[in-house]
């Protein structure tokens, strides 16, 4: 099994690893940024809880949602103004940022602030998309299309590293079951990590029911705790949720995002399952190693 390990942050911020044998990392903020002092706010928030639990954490959130489902609803405030307001948060916090792009051409700024960029599940074949996140010389957060089988994101991987990038994170949002639902397949974290790289468990989006609400998706948010024990114990190196204080009301993803008071109290569990099957692989070895190719 490779051991691969990616590194994020640079500059004055500490390097965030994400890898195999390496503490559970927690990638989280609200979906879309609604403002600089919610940010901030959430930011504070978020950095007090992983301080405590010694968790390393990276703050994650949108400045341009660009797959909502209604061309009413709220996409974010704009490149310019997003990134300023992600590059205060880095420093302000000195913890590492990610943001997702929708269009090739805002690759370069989003490289030049984020200290990783994300590639969003429903863009995650497109060429264009994959060579400007691979070209930002950044770790790339590369989402599996909930149409995609986790072995066949080897080939989206490959375009990645045919532009010159081999930091790259693998998340699992869910697949669709039919019409307007999605279930999770544990067995795609092994899957993904033989590709060579650390694995991530996306637990909001998981739980997600795609545009069921005609023209908003809703969401199962009470099955995220059940989701994230199990991923945890399928040997996910990364976890993502996305949190808010006021989940009722959020500009974006108001369904599935996770009330920040309960993130202590699932993100505990998770860091508690993901260390006690550090030290059963440190007794027993690999799971299933004579089963690998």
């Amino acid at each position: 099994m490779d051991k691969r390990i990616i590194e994020v942050g640079y500059g004055s911020v500490a390097k965030v690893k994400i890898g195999s044998r390496l503490p559970l990392v927690f990638i989280g903020g609200p979906c879309a940024i609604e403002s600089r002092d919610h940010a901030f706010k959430m930011a504070e928030a978020i950095d007090l809880i992983c301080r405590r639990m010694g968790v390393p954490w990276i703050y994650k959130s949108c400045y341009d949602k660009d797959c909502r489902s209604s061309q009413d609803s709220f996409h974010g405030l704009g490149a310019d103004h997003g990134l300023r307001i992600l590059a205060d948060i880095r420093e302000e916090f000195g913890v590492p940022v990610v943001s997702d792009f929708s269009e090739p051409i805002w690759g370069p700024a989003t490289g030049e602030v984020c200290d990783m960029v994300q590639v969003p599940a429903y863009l995650c074949r497109q060429t264009s998309i994959l060579r400007a996140a691979a070209l930002t010389n950044r770790p790339v957060h590369l989402k599996k299309g909930q149409f995609m089988s986790p072995w066949n994101m080897k080939n989206s991987v490959r375009k990645i590293e045919a532009n010159g990038n081999h930091q790259i994170l693998l998340a699992d949002r869910g697949t669709f079951f039919g019409y307007n639902m999605l279930v999770n397949d544990m067995t795609c974290f092994p899957i993904m990590a033989r590709m060579g790289y650390p694995v991530c468990f996306d637990a909001t989006h998981s739980i997600q029911l795609p545009t069921s609400m005609g023209n908003v998706s809703g969401g199962q948010r009470e099955f995220i705790p059940h989701l994230v024990r199990a991923a945890a114990g399928c040997g996910i190196n990364a976890l993502f949720m996305e949190v808010h204080d006021d989940p009722d009301n959020a500009l974006s993803d108001a369904n599935t995002v996770l009330d920040i008071q309960y993130l202590e109290n699932i993100l505990g569990q998770a860091k508690a399952i993901h260390e006690m099957r550090l030290e059963l692989l440190e007794k027993y070895g690999e799971d299933n190693a004579h089963l690998q190719k």
